[in-house]
């Protein structure tokens, strides 16, 4: 960016290029136009050409248009700009083009104004495009490969009336990189229109029969002999034919209603809606649950507070015998409780405690331990 910065106060040269709206166009950029190259019968005549890259894109913009494109497929051979304006395109645009000599680091811009504007002549509504296997969109850009496949193309076709319109890379097809074999191309999609309808063997190519052939890994259908072989090796399941002639009918505006649905026998809404009252609906609605809620409960309330046996109704029920004995064992519990209670006994020596645990008193023990034999009969 600092380059192209400093390179912006010197004064470029300027040229002057008129591409038409649905044509291809193509700008060769060669090294001789750009920078100094030595004369061919000086010196340095002898010495291999020089590398040169170049960069272009739109004044005021880092890129160059949505309809052109650059190539160069190496730093000895041309770069290319190239493609097809459409209508929204008119006017004028300018590219600026820097060009780098990779041997001596010299940097040279140039500025090229495209006015762009509508082609002369007949419209071109019948079109088509071929997928060019045998060819690099390099290899078609100048204009002897390019006037050759649309002479070819005119033994198919009417020769007079046919022009090109674009040129694409199958690469920006979503095509993938061949491999690194010997004869291995890239592949090329090539656009030709002609104010005269298409012939009898271009449509029986694109025919839905010769599509299901290619469906199913078949030869298509080619009543006709191939022109363009063997210059150009066409994809013949790829032909796509596109006829302009009839224009498409025009999608119809929605119109905006009044918002009213129209007569539908199966939603028929009523058109007046018949005043109701809901107090009683809103009484129904609050009064018959409440009425059972306050029913359940005054019959749980008499099941647990009326329905009880109580103490007097379970003793008439039970036997005099089941009572005496019943009195009998309790009396004699509380008896031997108040006799345990009176006893004068002294506890024994291993259930009194060493320390009180409420008053903190110490006590030894009434008889000492170690003078007890452990068996009686030794005494």
């Amino acid at each position: 960016m600092g380059l192209l910065a400093g390179l912006g106060h010197a004064e470029a040269p300027q040229s002057t290029l008129r591409p038409l709206v649905g044509r291809i166009f193509v700008h060769t950029l060669d090294p001789a136009s750009f920078l100094r190259l030595p004369e061919p019968g000086g010196p340095s005549a002898a010495a291999p050409a020089a590398r040169v890259t170049y960069h272009a894109h739109l004044q005021g913009y880092p890129d160059l248009p949505r309809w052109l494109r650059y190539t160069q497929r190496g730093p000895r051979q041309p770069g290319f700009l190239y493609g097809a304006a459409t209508p929204e395109d008119r006017g004028r645009q300018v590219i600026e083009v820097v060009a780098y000599n990779r041997d001596s680091f010299e940097t040279t811009r140039q500025r090229l104004v495209l006015l762009i504007g509508d082609p002369e002549g007949p419209l071109l509504p019948y079109q088509a495009e071929f997928l060019v296997q045998s060819h690099d969109v390099e290899e078609v850009l100048p204009s002897t490969p390019a006037s050759r496949f649309v002479t070819a193309l005119g033994a198919l076709w009417e020769p007079g009336e046919l022009q090109l319109l674009n040129i694409t890379s199958a690469l920006d097809r979503g095509g993938r990189v061949p491999l690194p074999i010997e004869g291995r191309k890239e592949g090329v999609y090539i656009k030709v229109g002609s104010a005269l309808p298409f012939s009898t063997c271009l449509k029986t190519v694109a025919s839905p029969d010769s599509h299901a052939r290619c469906a199913q890994g078949q030869a298509p259908l080619l009543p006709c002999y191939d022109a363009l072989a063997p210059h150009f090796r066409i994809a013949w399941c790829n032909v796509s034919l596109v006829d302009l002639s009839v224009p498409e009918p025009a999608e119809k505006q929605p119109t905006p209603g009044d918002g009213v649905l129209e007569h539908d026998p199966f939603f028929c809404p009523p058109t007046e809606a018949t005043a109701r009252d809901f107090l009683t609906d809103a009484l129904v609605t609050l009064l018959v649950p409440l009425l059972v809620a306050l029913l359940v409960a005054l019959l749980l309330a008499y099941i647990m507070c009326c329905r009880r046996e109580g103490r007097l109704k379970r003793d008439l029920a039970t036997s005099d015998i089941q009572m005496v004995h019943h009195r009998t064992i309790h009396g004699n519990t509380e008896e031997l409780r108040q006799m345990a209670a009176s006893r004068e006994v002294p506890r024994p020596l291993s259930t009194l405690p060493m320390f009180n645990v409420r008053t903190g008193e110490q006590r030894p023990p009434r008889v000492d331990s170690a003078q007890v034999p452990l068996i009686l009969d030794q005494r």
